[in-house]
């Protein structure tokens, strides 16, 4: 049946239900054993949210508070599938993805990251994106090597 059809607290609701899919990167997913571990955490708690909304006894609460769990099962279920776990680099000589660089700028801060998936990268918690523009002129340096041009130069200075 149509929501034209049934009482405006439904048409309300229908509009809160259609969330759009998250979007899903072009990049390869890339991920670390920790990585594979959030996402299969966040899949597992997106099902737990989805099933405790599924027990709502009220049709329009039911359908509100299962949107966002839903949508998130439906990402987090084709990240694990697409999921490929890269181990640990073999060298700290050059960095790969997974490694933990340490780098000075221009303007004399010294910043290290590790180089992780999508899904992982975190900033403010000491984690990059292997597709960040900072990890894709990195990748394949040594300790020495000074990256960027002009006023946006980067010098690494070490590689765990």
């Amino acid at each position: 049946m149509s929501v034209a059809f049934t009482k405006e607290e439904s048409a309300e609701t229908a509009s809160e239900t259609l969330l759009p899919d998250r979007p899903i990167s072009p990049h390869p997913n890339l991920v670390t054993e920790t990585g594979l571990q959030a996402l299969q955490k966040q899949f597992q708690d997106a099902r737990e949210a989805y099933e405790a909304a599924q027990a709502i006894d009220d049709v329009n609460e039911k359908r509100r508070q299962s949107a966002a769990p839903l949508r998130d099962v439906r990402y987090f279920a084709e990240r694990l599938r697409t999921a490929q776990l890269v181990p640990n680099p073999a060298s700290n000589e050059t960095v790969a993805f997974g490694s933990r660089v340490t780098f000075s700028r221009t303007d004399g801060r010294v910043q290290t990251y590790r180089i992780v998936g999508e899904d992982e990268a975190d900033p403010k918690a000491g984690s990059i994106s292997f597709v960040s523009p900072v990890a894709k002129s990195l990748m394949g340096k040594a300790v020495g090597d000074v990256v960027g041009s002009g006023t946006q130069e980067i010098e690494l200075i070490e590689i765990a």
